[in-house]
């Protein structure tokens, strides 16, 4: 059955399937903008990490199936909680007791599951973390006898409701189908075999690590670390790739690493000393694609166009964000990162910045990326503006509507006239060309100041910004909109009703901008090549296949092995298999066809700290 079947047994079910969130659908524009308006204004007051301070911790630890065997497999997925087909097709693949691939034998499921963050969308709520993300859960694996563990790190949409779901979900000892849940706090330490540790960071609401999360990892984490022991760090953003553009990005991880990781803090002495640990990998999601970062070596010189050898003994800065949420793009990456960047303020860092190069395997592929990105602005593509978000016609039709009667409103004072119907259907050939020439003007106007202000700040003309241009070109169109009513309005008989006139008015306003309002705002966001419109390029279409994780190994001599898994396209055509249970059988829908997962790229090998 399709998606709109399985909904019908949502009793059933015990949750309901949820489509994929239209990012750019009015009604998700405002709610989420609000809702993030409220996290901005009063989540700083309610921080749950302070009153985490006084929660119980317990020693985490990964189950192991042979625990004489000191080895483990991990699964990573991040941005899962959004439409079901995309979060339960990978549910399925991270549920199923192994996974075949060519070459490299059956994977085995992880025994710990890490949930990287933004477990739901759009917004936080109990009734939305059960039906994206429970639910698809629950079904993927009702049940487990090796009962493996589930820690999830949140991100900014569970943080929208100051993160009280995200608590209540996780950090209750409350199974989700056949995953354990253990967790007291919204951050974690887990050892790990190998002589590996495992620690997710929650650094939302600032770039500051608060004091109880602080303590909690000194206490959990540092005075266990001994030399040689290497450390996986979970965050919540990838924020080494934001450090190009903001030099102080990336300074909430490097201080951790520097003062957590690398050193111990000595309250009696009120010094740091070395560990002799180091971090191996940072692991994120958060950009719901794959990219990886590789350290250049201080052998190697920067600038070759050739991609790194493999060589185990670099660290490792990976994205993997596919678990569920749409697609983002990958072609603006940067190619070379410098950590940290010469222009961050942190005071103490290291004098080396350290040099880390993107790998060539990224998903999508930088040229599938474009092509992809490019379908938004697309009158004929599936996925164009119009197209997959219907109800942002109306939004831009309501606000040419009331651009239209303003600049009217203009028109009419400028005539010394009060009617502004009146004044529309008095206006002769000379007024319809003055105001064309004053809405050029106009729009020129902010062109010129820029390319002025440019050549006397840096030598150089400068375009206006891409909000401003984005505004320039919607006003345009309700200028040609006003244009077109005012010739028209010069053919209507002055004994018209000024009624039927302003319908008309109204109609040919909301018809230029769901037209040529919206296509201009798709094509503006194509262009666009930094900011939140680079982000809409790719949410704007909720592109719900192109999903995957990350499953990792550490073998019996410490060296860990990523395989990065991706599923090229969802399950689309389910069956309900009832589960016998407990107090009573219940139903799960399953994939008719099992969906198939290859790799990204090959395995990526990074040996232990000690042997580095």
């Amino acid at each position: 059955m399709d998606f709109q079947e399985l909904r019908k047994h949502a009793e059933a079910l015990r949750f309901t399937p949820r489509e994929p969130v239209r990012w750019l659908a009015p009604k998700e524009l405002t709610r989420t903008a609000v809702k993030v308006a409220m996290a901005a204004m009063f989540a700083g007051y309610s921080d749950k990490r302070e009153i985490q301070g006084a929660l119980e911790v317990e020693p985490l630890s990964a189950p192991l199936a042979d625990p004489e065997a000191q080895e483990i497999w991990i699964d990573f997925v991040a941005d899962l909680g959004d439409g079901f087909e995309a979060t339960a097709s990978v549910a399925a693949v991270l549920g199923a007791d192994t996974l075949a691939l060519p070459r490299h034998g059956p994977l085995p499921r992880g025994s710990l599951l890490v949930l990287g963050g933004d477990q739901v969308y759009p917004v936080a709520s109990t009734g939305a973390y059960e039906d994206r993300m429970k639910g698809p859960y629950r079904a993927a694996l009702p049940s487990a006898p090796d009962k493996p563990l589930m820690l999830a790190l949140p991100g900014n949409h569970d943080w929208y409701d100051g993160l009280t779901a995200f608590l209540r979900i996780f950090a209750q000892n409350r199974a989700i189908g056949g995953w354990e849940t253990r967790q007291t706090r919204s951050y974690f330490a887990v050892r790990l075999p190998g002589r590996w540790w495992l620690v997710g960071l929650d650094s939302q609401l600032g770039s500051y690590i608060d004091d109880p999360q602080r303590r909690y990892f000194e206490t959990e984490l540092s005075r266990h670390l001994e030399p040689g022991d290497s450390v996986i760090v979970c965050c919540a953003v990838p924020t080494w790739m934001e450090s190009a553009e903001e030099p102080d990005a990336f300074n909430s991880l490097h201080w951790f690493d520097l003062n957590v990781v690398r050193n111990r803090f000595d309250r009696e002495t009120r010094t740091y000393r070395p560990t002799g640990a180091s971090i191996r990998l940072w692991l994120t999601g958060d950009k719901h694609h794959y990219a990886r970062y590789e350290e250049r070596l201080s052998s190697e010189e920067p600038g070759s166009d050739e991609p790194l050898p493999a060589n185990p003994r670099r660290r490792q800065m990976v994205t993997c964000g596919l678990g569920g949420a749409y697609l983002a793009a990958t072609h603006h990456l940067p190619e070379e990162l410098s950590l940290p960047p010469a222009g961050s303020r942190l005071r103490k860092k290291d004098e080396r910045p350290l040099a880390f190069t993107l790998a060539p395997g990224t998903y999508p592929d930088a040229a599938e990326s474009r092509t992809l990105a490019r379908a938004l602005a697309n009158p004929f593509s599936p996925r164009f503006l119009l197209r997959h978000n219907r109800g942002f016609a109306v939004l831009a039709a309501v606000v040419h509507v009331v651009l239209v009667l303003i600049m009217c409103a203009a028109f009419a004072l400028g005539e010394g006239r009060h009617n502004p119907i009146g004044a529309l259907q008095g206006a002769g050939l000379d007024d319809l060309l003055g105001l064309l020439c004053a809405s050029a003007a106009l729009f020129l106007l902010p062109f010129l100041i820029g390319w002025w202000r440019g050549l006397l700040g840096e030598g150089r003309p400068r375009a206006p910004s891409g909000p401003v241009l984005a505004a320039l070109l919607q006003l345009a169109v309700a200028a040609a909109a006003l244009a077109v009513i005012t010739a028209m309005a010069r053919t209507f008989a002055s004994s018209w009703n000024g009624i039927f006139v302003l319908m008309i008015l109204v109609f040919v306003a909301a018809l230029f901008g769901a037209t040529f309002g919206s296509l201009l705002f798709a094509l503006w966001v194509r262009w666009s090549n930094k900011g939140m419109p680079t982000e809409w390029q790719m949410s704007g279409q909720s592109i719900d296949d192109h999903k995957g994780f990350l499953r990792m190994h550490i073998a019996r001599n410490g060296s860990l092995t990523l395989y990065p898994l991706a599923l090229d396209s969802t399950c689309r055509d389910w069956r309900l298999d009832e589960v016998r249970a407990t107090p009573a059988p219940w139903t799960r829908p399953v994939p008719a066809t099992p969906p198939t997962a290859h790799l990204i790229e090959e395995p990526v090998v990074i040996a232990p700290h000690r042997e580095v």
